[in-house]
This record gives C-alpha cells, sequence and structure tokens, in this order.
C-alpha cells in the first residue's frame, strides 16, 4: 500500500477540488466540474461494492488494462468509459459545494468499508477484482487524471 496515495486521497484531494473555480472549463471531455466530482463519488462506490457495473473487459485484455492500471502511467486524456452515457448525466446536486461535500462523505465510506473489510476484493468492471490497495491506487490515478482535466497539477511523488 502507497500510503502517500492513501494521504493524498484522504487528505489533499478534497481541498484541491474546492480551489477550483465552479465555473472552470475542462480541458478535454464532456463533463462540467460538477459533473466530473459527481463522477468521482460514483467511482469510489464502485470501489466499495455499494455499485455494480457490467464486467468490460475479461481474459487477457483484462490482465492488460489491470498491468496499466497499476502502473504510474496517466490515463489519456479523453479516456472513454462505456459504462458512462455518451451525454453526461445532469448534476443530482444545486451546487458544487453539495457535489464536493457528497464526494468528500463517499470517501470516508470507502476508507471505512476497507477498514472494516481489510480482506474485502471489489469487482472493477476494466481491471478485475481489487483489494484495498488497488483500489486506493486506481482512485490516486482517477484522481490525478481529473484534476489535470480542470487545470490542477499536484507535485506527486513515486
Amino acid at each position: 500500500m502507497n500510503e502517500e496515495k492513501k494521504m493524498f486521497l484522504s487528505k489533499a484531494f478534497i481541498p484541491l477540488l474546492q480551489k477550483i473555480p465552479a465555473g472552470t472549463q475542462a480541458r478535454w471531455g464532456k463533463m462540467n466540474f460538477q459533473q466530473m466530482i459527481e463522477h468521482f463519488s460514483h467511482a469510489l462506490k464502485i470501489a466499495t461494492g455499494a455499485v455494480q457495473q457490467p464486467r468490460i473487459l475479461a481474459g487477457e485484455k483484462q490482465q492488460k488494462a489491470y498491468e496499466f492500471m497499476m502502473s504510474e502511467k496517466p490515463f489519456r486524456e479523453n479516456t472513454v468509459n462505456p459504462n458512462l452515457p455518451e451525454t453526461p448525466l445532469p448534476p443530482a446536486h444545486h451546487t458544487v459545494q453539495a457535489s464536493i461535500n457528497e464526494l468528500q462523505e463517499t470517501l470516508l465510506d470507502f476508507f471505512k468499508t476497507y477498514e472494516g473489510q481489510p480482506g474485502k476484493r471489489v469487482m472493477n468492471p476494466f481491471f478485475g477484482e481489487l483489494n484495498y490497495a488497488e483500489q486506493v491506487h486506481l482512485l490516486h490515478k482517477h484522481a490525478l487524471h481529473h484534476l489535470k482535466q480542470f487545470g490542477v497539477e499536484p507535485v506527486v511523488k513515486e
């Protein structure tokens, strides 16, 4: 487990999001800032097993995807997720801050879920069954991808 990635998610991610002005335009992609925040909350719910999605990859393709996911290579801009609608859903909350509040609660829920079940493994539609350390690694990579999408590129130690 990379403790720095865990600390980034638990301590730095939300403050970085709160510094981004609500109307900031994405450098790429179709989601606006608030939609991205809610998308990340959804990803956390997948990581805890609270939300399940159909498996997209299996076999050799899944293994290659897993190897990429565990690397330090970033996600490409405009990476397509076939589990997402072509047109992003409208935000569920009335304000960006309400979406950030939900994200913060969902992050806490993620850590509590694995704290109470350290051996838990959850199926990811692209990367297979992931344990806590693998989920933290994936979520960290995902967080950096979306921060970069909205103009924030934190210095990350590897």
